[in-house]
């Protein structure tokens, strides 16, 4: 009998250990965002099919907030159609709403400087960046860090903007790039951040795809197939899954 409660007491410990240390989903967006966000990671939809969610959401967003925190709801909304569009290389259109989204979150800045505000700021900015053409990629390149690092200024837990920052080290073509740094950051982001469902996504993807770029194939595979399992149907994990 004591050898059988002694073994419950160390699974029990060891659960609790475990627990301990799985990062802790947040849930800060309203849920007529989410529902926006969730089509756009689960990409079970085309963009078409998506645009009228995104206008829906915007008319959500005007129902329901005002202000700064109006402008910076618009430009996540840009920001997420944007990635629909870039993700069927429809890059003309994606572009002009990353531009919007960057237009929106400069009016929220100015009128109300918020983590969320920069936050915005600097996501339209990345994949703006990432369509081009370079010579804008090189004038505004690393502003996505700096705009990054004023949402951390505000709040140091977000942890969005710590992924933007540790994504340069990983997603940078050589010899700009420095994978085994930028994946230690994103392991780090577990720890430090306050993340939505998406943030634990784009860590886990963004380490297995790092690896993946190493040839550590067992390891990609072990986040890939985490990042996975909370977007099933998330297109981008399944074709890296696919070519290891």
């Amino acid at each position: 009998m004591k050898r059988i409660l002694l073994t419950i007491a160390l699974m029990t410990a060891g659960i609790g250990l475990w627990s301990e240390n799985m990062p802790v989903i947040t849930n800060n967006l309203p849920q007529w965002m989410v529902l926006l966000r969730e089509a756009i990671y689960e990409q079970r939809l085309t963009a078409n099919q998506i645009m009228p969610l995104y206008e829906s959401t915007k008319t959500a967003a005007q129902n329901n907030v005002s202000g700064a925190t109006l402008d910076v709801a618009l430009s996540r909304c840009e920001f997420f159609i944007g990635r629909a569009l870039q993700y069927e290389k429809r890059e003309r259109e994606a572009a002009a709403h990353y531009n919007e989204g960057m237009r929106l979150a400069e009016r929220a800045l100015a009128a109300a400087p918020s983590a969320d505000a920069w936050l915005m700021r600097a996501e339209n900015l990345s994949r703006r960046c990432s369509i081009g053409p370079w010579t804008f990629t090189i004038a505004n390149g690393l502003d996505v860090e700096r705009f990054a690092k004023n949402a951390l200024s505000i709040n140091r837990r977000n942890a969005a903007a710590q992924i933007l920052i540790a994504s340069r080290w990983i997603y940078a073509p050589a010899p700009f790039n420095n994978i085994n740094r930028g994946i230690n950051m994103m392991k780090a982001v577990l720890e430090d951040g306050d993340m939505e469902k998406n943030d634990l996504f784009n860590v886990y993807y963004a380490i297995g795809w790092g690896y993946a770029k190493q040839r550590n194939h067992n390891e990609a595979r072990s986040w890939l197939l985490r990042a996975q399992d909370i977007y099933p149907t998330n297109k981008n994990v399944s074709e890296q899954l696919y070519n290891l």
